[in-house]
Parts: C-alpha cells; structure tokens; sequence
C-alpha cells in the first residue's frame, strides 16, 4: 500500500470528507490555535487519529518548504488502476460511458484540475499512459479535492491498443486538437465516448491522431493559441454534458 502526505487546511478537509478511512496519522503545528485548524483536529479525534504536536521545522520538511497552514497528513493513495481493471469496469457502467483519454499529461495540477472537471461531468474513468506522464501524487489529490477518490484512473502501457479496445466496444474516439477542421459544438457527441486530450505543448501525439474516429476543437476567437490543458478540457466535458442533458 502506497503511503503518502497532504497538507493544507482545504486537502486535509477534502480527505476527512472523501477518504476519513485512508489517513492513518496526522500532525499539526504547537503554534497555531485558530478555528479552521481546531475544527479539522475534532474531526481526526472523532476517528481516533491523536494528532502529533510538531514545529513548523518539522512540518517543512515534511511538505519540502511547501504552504501547509500548519496540518499534516499521512493517507494511503488511491489505487492504481490497469488497463485489466478497466476491461472489466467497462461492462458493469449503466447508460452511456464517458471516458477521458489523457495522452502523456504531465503537470499534477493539470490532472488534478481534470478530476475535478471529470466527476463534475460524470466521467466514468480517467485513461492515463503509465510512461511519460503523471499518476496519481499527493499535488495531484491536493488540487483534485477529494474527485481522486471517485474518478478511477487506468495507467495503460499502450493508448492506441486500448484506444483500439474501446472502439470494439463501440466508444467512439474523439480527438481534441487545434487543427482539426470541426468546432467541438459542432458535433454529436451524445454516445458511448472517449475523449482525448494530448499533453501540455504538444498536443495529440500522432500516433494517438490515427486512432481517433474524428477530431474536434474549440474556437479561439483572441489572440492567444491556446487554452491551459485542464481548462480546454473542462469546456469540452462540459459540452458533452450539455448535450446529454438535452
């Protein structure tokens, strides 16, 4: 089992919200008294963690000189996931499946942020590649706020076979890339889904290109290129919402 530490007031309140059952130890600073830290000290008492006294040294180093507004935790991880656990998760969904395909991302926040857009959507799974890119850390449970715990992620060795899987299954795959000839809002996307989203910069590797039934982008009406990896992903998972919702 996997053990790592959170810190903030807002994770440690996400993880006692979301998985009170994975911290195992916490620690908080002698100094401080203030209410927001008293109320999370009851709430680890009430699951009979004594939270341990210790100096902001301490809990610096701990965090690697990192905000922690005086509070540490140990938590057990959520479990990495495999393409096998995703074969056998994909029969059991009721209605229509959402997957989100991230193609070499790795930027914690950026995954963070996309698990948040994701059990905000009803996204089903998370498909990550276990090479190149970022699982599941504490940055990346920090910024998702309690979403690591209830979007699965797949880490697969090899996208475009199980980017082929999921089409004998009957998902499509949709691309997102800023050359592709259609507007996102263009398109039907009310059916059994896999949306792609290609990595900070870079974009879709080629690769993953030539396994996508169709490509989609987002109009930029402005001056920059681009929008940040999550952002862009938030709107377009929030297209596919919107056209499921009609």
């Amino acid at each position: 089992m996997k053990v790592s530490k959170i810190f903030g007031i807002h994770a440690v309140q996400s993880a006692l919200e979301y998985s009170p059952e994975k911290i195992q130890q916490a620690w908080v600073d002698n100094q401080r008294q203030d209410q927001r830290l008293k109320s999370l000290l009851d709430e680890l008492r009430g699951l009979g963690i004594e939270p341990e006294l210790a100096d902001r040294k301490k809990l610096d180093r701990f965090t690697e000189g990192k905000n922690h507004q005086g509070i540490v935790v140990s938590v057990s991880m959520p479990s990495e996931l495999t393409e096998a656990h995703l074969k056998d998760a994909l029969p059991l969904i009721s209605g229509m499946p959402l997957f989100l395909v991230l193609d070499h991302v790795q930027d914690p926040h950026n995954l963070g942020a996309c698990l948040r857009s994701a059990d905000a959507t009803g996204v089903h799974g998370i498909i990550v590649t276990k090479d190149n890119a970022v699982g599941i850390t504490p940055t990346v449970c920090k910024v998702a706020s309690g979403a690591a715990e209830t979007v699965p992620v797949y880490q697969v060795t090899n996208l475009a076979r199980t980017l082929r899987w999921l089409k004998e299954q009957g998902v499509w795959v949709v691309g997102a890339a800023g050359g592709a000839a259609q507007d996102v809002y263009a398109v039907d996307l009310n059916m059994p889904l896999a949306l792609v989203v290609g990595a900070e910069e870079k974009g879709l590797r080629r690769l993953t290109q030539d396994q996508c039934d169709l490509l989609v982008k987002l109009p930029m009406l402005g001056q920059v290129e681009s929008l940040n990896l999550s952002v862009a992903t938030g709107v377009l998972l929030y297209e596919v919402l919107r056209q499921r919702l009609q």
